[in-house]
């Protein structure tokens, strides 16, 4: 394991940010949000989760496919070009970087998303740990270990120093450049029993979160019928703003527009975040299959809950990050649906 003092990391992001790019967590009046890191940005490690989750690094909210262009009578496609620089996403937590393995079943399958996999190959991945969960956070039930994040490189925030810990060959690489130019050093005993200590004071906290024990029980492929056909979809999704809040903070939805803009040369053609919970998603010509948002509310969830995993060998499409429970205007998260689930159920026991 190596370490930087605290002090000297605006020389570990410039050392970074000279060979490729570097994006971490910014704080821009007020809100932070993984943005490129430059010497006037406001660096903020501290925060526990920025508003929107890092997928915005390997699927953007906005992009540009292609512009059709016309020279005289002529017309041609000009497509756009794939990422093909490294850059370093340093920062992101442990549940958005199980997010990424949720994008991965969807873009890297086949037919391939060659932007996406562009992204993922070009992407170096430095996770840093968590210190102090939040009550909205329940990663562990999805089997997130917020204390040790799985990534390209693991690192720890302590008083002092920040802890680096390379755990793939990318990660090895982005080690060997830095510790050849001295901003690296070897990590000692005490800083290892530090980090054992950090862990262990997190992985408590998470035991005591209000949302630990929520149950998966009864979540999976084989409910489809008896969850899609329960009353309870009616009580619970009354209040829905179909503001789509809770898709844009989520690190795993994945679902996109595809539109064309006139830009007075030629059109280009982009495709950006939508959400299902929108009046107007997937609006064919003949109209829309969800024609009630009830049903637009349930598709949310049960998508998350029991298509995924139903499709994904038991991958849930949810990684407990709390930023749905924290940002819904009428509280109608995840973890509302699944209590008022389980509480059905053990209501049925008693009833027997």
């Amino acid at each position: 394991m190596k370490k930087i003092v605290k002090e000297n990391l605006p020389a570990l992001f410039r050392a970074i940010a000279a060979q490729q790019d570097l994006f971490l967590p910014i704080k821009t009046a007020g809100q932070t949000n993984f943005g490129l890191w430059t010497e006037e940005a406001e660096v903020d490690l501290e925060t526990l989760k920025t508003v929107k989750s890092g997928k915005d690094m390997f699927f953007p909210q906005s992009e540009t496919l292609y512009t059709c262009l016309k020279d005289d009578k002529k017309i041609y496609i000009k497509p756009e070009a794939l990422q093909d620089r490294n850059f370093v996403a340093f920062g992101m937590k442990g549940c958005d970087v199980k997010g990424l393995e949720v994008l991965d079943r969807v873009f890297l399958a086949d037919p391939v998303d060659t932007f996406y996999a562009a992204r993922r190959k070009h992407g170096i991945i430095v996770a840093m740990a968590c210190n102090e969960p939040e009550t909205s956070c329940f990663c562990k039930v999805f089997g997130v270990d917020c204390a040790e994040p799985s990534a390209d490189v693991a690192v720890w925030l302590t008083s002092t120093a920040l802890c680096w810990k390379a755990q793939t060959e990318k990660g090895e690489a982005l080690t060997a450049t830095l510790t050849a130019a001295g901003l690296l050093e070897e990590a000692t005993e005490a800083d290892l029993h530090h980090v054992e200590g950090e862990k262990a004071v997190t992985r408590a906290i998470v035991e005591k979160l209000p949302y630990m024990n929520l149950s998966l029980e009864g979540w999976n492929g084989e409910a489809l019928n008896e969850k899609f056909n329960s009353p309870l979809w009616e009580k619970l999704y009354k209040g829905c703003l179909a503001c789509g809040t809770c898709t844009f903070v989520c690190p795993t939805c994945q679902c996109y527009d595809i539109k064309d803009y006139k830009t007075g040369t030629g059109v280009q053609r982009y495709r950006c975040w939508d959400s299902c919970m929108y009046s107007d998603f997937t609006m064919m010509a003949h109209g829309n299959n969800r024609t009630s948002q009830m049903q637009r509310y349930r598709q949310r969830f049960m998508h998350k809950l029991i298509y995924f995993p139903a499709n994904n060998d038991g991958m849930y499409s949810c990684v407990g990050c709390g930023r749905c429970v924290e940002k819904c205007p009428s509280s109608l998260n995840i973890v509302k649906v699944i209590k008022a689930f389980a509480a059905e159920k053990t209501n049925e026991g008693g009833a027997r």
